[in-house]
């Protein structure tokens, strides 16, 4: 997928370096915005991204890595978008609007009807972010329940 802007966005897998890099960037700016014990940075497998359960996107400008999101199956209708980032840098370009487009994209092709996600109630502009692409909260599933800063979101394809 090539948006407008010169950013290209292709598969990837979580262990390459550019995932390593900016899942690493990502934790970092989690772990200075929620620096509180016990908050967390949930889990993603490579199985979960594997072909056939989901993929893992990066986005790159002028062949650098730039941002990276994935999609988990976590039944037969609903997949999961995880690890969601835009380095600072890049933002304000309309990456990770592009990202989430090729996120939905990626569930279709797996068959899914319904995306769903999780975000930090301080992260402002990537609830914006979903909140304009058409998700809506719901109540916090899986590894989310209990977790005070989570906000989890769905919306149907």
């Amino acid at each position: 997928m090539t948006p407008s802007d010169g950013v290209t966005i292709r598969g990837s897998t979580l262990a390459s370096p550019e995932a390593r890099e900016l899942i690493a960037a990502l934790d970092a700016e989690l772990s200075a915005l929620y620096p509180e014990p016990g908050a967390t940075h949930f889990r993603l497998d490579t199985s979960e991204v594997a072909e056939g359960q989901g993929a893992f996107l990066v986005a790159t400008l002028d062949d650098k890595p730039i941002g990276c999101g994935a999609i988990r199956r976590i039944d037969e209708r609903t997949g999961e978008i995880k690890r969601m980032y835009v380095r600072p840098a890049a933002r304000g370009r309309g990456v990770g609007r592009d990202l989430l487009r090729a996120l939905e994209t990626e569930a279709r092709a797996l068959g899914l009807t319904r995306v769903a996600l999780e975000t930090g109630a301080r992260q402002l502009e990537a609830l914006a972010l979903y909140q304009h692409a058409g998700f809506a909260p719901i109540p916090p599933f899986g590894e989310y329940v209990g977790s005070p800063t989570s906000v989890c979101m769905a919306k149907d394809l």
